[in-house]
């Protein structure tokens, strides 16, 4: 049987199939918060990447769940983004994964029992660099091929790391370059060379394991994954859980190759979403491109984590970052008096 391209079953993939916030937003306005319980840490009430619940003195369990359709037609390739994408909610709370279950959703009468499999035995073989389990999951058949997981680790409840925590004055790092979505982008345009592909899964499959080492780590406040809103939507998010301006620069690191395709005018849908969706709360400089403007709201599937860290550990945070494998870390902002906002300087 001749299969059909992974992605030309899917209307979006990667996290830019995530709903725009202001649709997220319209949707969850009416739904009632979770009541009080004295040992959930960390809700839905800021935005943040993973739930936390205190489990005793010395541990608190986290929890997420991530999934989204293909952006890339080689199976295990695609199991391998979007474990990775899981798994980075657990390491952006300062938590270590211990098991997971996968969620697979398949157009079992359209692809292979073959190439599903291949699919799974990507995500496992993340889960198993990253020293867990699959311990289970669901499956059901559906439209679209869908895969992600839900993801499980621990953390000391006095060292949970959230987005809300950023003081004035601290730095702000971001451990992967920019331009996922463009690059994804290109991929189905056809104009995506190797090397192109080869930075795109290389970026995609790396896994947020310096997280775990930011719990307790002295000066980091806040941290975030960058992932389908964009660097802007959660610079904001950490803005808003902190009540503080964020200031970022109109160039942060971008990926190899991406420059040229995003000035070329590649990019995808869900940048001119998010944009739309938080814009207001943006300051841009009048003579920002709007191709520069759209690689800060690109979607980043699996990208990196966003780092408030104190001024004065901002040096020693890059070198372990550098020793820990994420070579494009890079001060990216900072965070100062004012309004929730962001300001692009």
């Amino acid at each position: 049987m001749t299969e059909p391209r992974l992605t030309s079953l899917a209307h979006g993939g990667g996290c830019g199939c995530k709903l725009a916030p202001a649709v997220l937003r319209d949707i969850l306005k009416d739904v009632p918060q979770a009541a009080a319980f004295a040992d959930l840490m960390v809700g839905t009430e800021t935005s943040d990447d993973a739930a936390v619940w205190r489990l005793n003195d010395q541990q608190a369990l986290v929890a997420t769940t991530d999934f989204f359709m293909p952006m890339v037609d080689d199976p295990f390739d695609f199991g391998r983004i979007a474990a990775t994408n899981a798994l980075s909610d657990v390491y952006a709370m300062g938590g270590t994964p211990i098991f997971a279950l996968a969620l697979v959703g398949m157009p079992v009468n359209v692809l292979s029992t073959e190439t599903i499999g291949r699919i799974l035995q990507g995500g496992a073989s993340v889960c198993a660099a990253a020293g867990i389990p699959v311990a289970g999951g669901h499956s059901i058949d559906s439209v679209e091929p869908i895969y992600g997981l839900v993801a499980l680790g621990l953390v000391h409840p006095d060292q949970v790391l959230t987005n809300r925590g950023a003081r004035a004055g601290d730095v702000l790092i971001l451990t992967k370059a920019l331009g996922v979505g463009v690059l994804s982008a290109a991929f189905k345009q056809g104009r995506l060379d190797a090397a192109g592909y080869a930075a795109l899964i290389a970026s995609t499959t790396r896994l947020n394991t310096l997280g775990a080492r930011l719990a307790g780590r002295v000066g980091v406040h806040a941290v975030t994954d960058v992932t389908g809103f964009g660097l802007l939507g959660h610079a904001l998010e950490m803005a808003r859980g902190s009540g503080l301006t964020v200031e970022l620069t109109a160039a942060p690191p971008l990926l190899d190759g991406v420059e040229p395709l995003a000035s070329a005018g590649v990019c995808t849908g869900a940048s001119g979403r998010n944009w739309d969706s938080y814009g207001a709360a943006i300051d841009l400089p009048a003579d920002l491109p709007d191709w520069r403007r759209n690689l800060l709201t690109d979607p980043q599937t699996s990208g990196g984590l966003l780092i408030a860290v104190a001024a004065s550990e901002a040096d020693a945070l890059l070198a372990l970052a550098r020793t820990e494998g994420f070579a494009g870390a890079a001060v990216v902002g900072r965070v100062v008096e004012g309004p929730a906002r962001v300001r692009i300087e």
